[in-house]
């Protein structure tokens, strides 16, 4: 789970924190804090003493720091002086929340709304939350805000390994690294493609012939023709696969991307082989941790994919908004074989995930040709989210939805009518086509199960950027 720092605040004058039970009473709202975030599975790092002085807040805030926590919490019960807050976040990296109790007796909401005012006026970015964190409700807006966090946290130090350049003139999948370094803190490491040509025959022929044969065995189908897809072909992706792992090592990257188009997929092989298990919580080696890879080497994607698997720590979708069945009110999202095989059933056991994938020929857009990893998304609930930039300044879309799947003659036919080798999801969003039309902000769309909408909200807020919801999530 996550680190979560915690520092209380008191009143500064020694015969109302000492003499009057504050202190104490402040002592005891930290102790029911810290109690319920442990029982929640986070780790808990408390400042020795309460902040009631200026050196306290000071010392207090910077031994916390120290621990590199990935929220730090100001609880503040009763009335604290606001400036010990404001000291305290001078000395406080990272997010960033204001907690108090709602207490007739103790005014700690005045404290908490005094010390927000003062962070307000320095433009320092911080969250509020309020109650009794016995309350399931409470309890899950500190959740909220720490699952956040966290995503947010992760990124600093970073680094991204960008594999080739800009992808067919695709300005949205080209971002400005000294902007990626002062605002995500992340750097990008930029290699040439020609690794992936030159690393791959080195690659020890045993293991991939190995892999090879495991996709055979477990995949639904292996399609060779016997000109797009040979076995040889096949093999050519595995080592392409193994080269990003040596690449992934050596450089010490976080997540990356691979441009692909159009030399590596008219010359010598598509990736969608290696961009769907690096994708994936598993290959034919067992389990592996995932690795965010984005296809078009798309910064701004690989950047939210990274955000999504921080918050959700399940595989990331990578799609193309590629077709609108108005008569159905759904969504065709495919692209190039990127999806992990990992959603074809969002299994545990890669073998009941792998028996939904298919293996077939690359279409002509791609000469060099290759497999491309076709399946069906299965069904459930899903949050959409998707980078983009507005005049420079970087804007997050946001939007609920749902995967779904029909009998078996309506599937096909559906896939049948965009491009039926590549993997599909068919979705459902709670927002209107007019809506997505007329301003979503991208080709591509990324999404992982479950409702995190709140998540992003504070995610955007940490990283001052506009956060930009669709239909109910506006």
């Amino acid at each position: 789970m996550a680190r979560v720092g915690i520092l209380t605040f008191s009143d500064g004058r020694d015969f109302v924190h000492e003499g009057a039970g504050v202190g104490a009473f402040a002592r005891d709202v930290e102790d029911d804090i810290v109690g319920a975030l442990k029982a929640a599975g986070h780790e808990v790092v408390r400042a020795r003493e309460l902040v009631w002085t200026n050196r306290l807040a000071t010392s207090e805030a910077r031994r916390v720091a120290a621990a590199r926590p990935d929220l730090t919490v100001f609880n503040i019960p009763v009335w604290a002086f606001p400036h010990f807050s404001m000291l305290a976040a001078s000395e406080t990296q990272g997010p960033l929340l204001l907690f108090s109790n709602i207490n007739p007796v103790q005014p700690g909401m005045v404290g908490m709304l005094a010390a927000a005012g003062g962070l307000d006026q320095i433009g320092r970015a911080y969250g509020r939350a309020w109650g009794d964190v016995s309350d399931p409700a409470v309890l899950s807006r500190l959740d909220t805000y720490i699952r956040a966090a966290k995503a947010v946290r992760s990124l600093e130090g970073s680094t991204f390994g960008r594999i080739g350049g800009r992808p067919m003139g695709m300005y949205t999948a080209v971002s400005n690294t000294d902007q990626w370094m002062e605002k995500f803190g992340v750097d990008v490491e930029e290699i040439d493609q020609w690794e992936l040509v030159r690393r791959s025959g080195e690659v020890e022929g045993s293991k991939v012939r190995a892999a090879r044969e495991w996709l055979e065995e477990h995949a639904a189908g292996v399609h060779y023709d016997g000109d797009r897809l040979t076995p040889e072909i096949l093999e050519r992706q595995i080592r392409s696969y193994y080269v990003m792992r040596e690449l992934i090592e050596e450089w010490n990257l976080d997540f990356s991307g691979i441009k692909g188009q159009p030399e590596l997929t008219t010359h010598f092989a598509t990736m969608d082989v290696t961009e769907a298990f690096l994708n994936d919580p598993y290959d034919w080696d067992g389990p592996k941790d995932t690795h965010v890879c984005a296809t078009e080497a798309d910064m701004d994607a690989a950047l939210t994919m990274q955000i999504l698997k921080n918050l959700s720590g399940t595989p990331v979708l990578f799609a193309d908004v590629r077709h609108y069945h108005a008569d159905r009110d759904i969504w065709d999202l495919c692209n190039s074989g990127q999806h992990a095989t990992w959603f074809a059933a969002r299994s545990e056991d890669p073998a009941e995930n792998m028996r939904y994938v298919h293996l077939y020929p690359e279409g002509f857009y791609f000469p060099a040709g290759g497999a491309s990893i076709h399946h069906l998304a299965a069904e459930g609930e899903f949050t959409f989210a998707r980078l983009t930039r507005l005049d420079g300044r970087y804007r997050m879309h946001v939007m609920r939805g749902s995967f779904e799947r029909y009998d078996d003659e309506t599937n096909e036919q559906l896939m049948r009518q965009s491009t039926y080798e590549w993997p599909h999801a068919f979705a459902r969003m709670d927002a209107g086509a007019d809506e997505i039309l007329s301003r979503y902000g991208s080709n591509h769309i990324h999404a992982i199960p479950g409702d995190h909408v709140e998540e992003l909200r504070v995610i955007c807020k940490l990283l001052d950027v506009d956060y930009d919801g669709f239909g109910g999530a506006a």
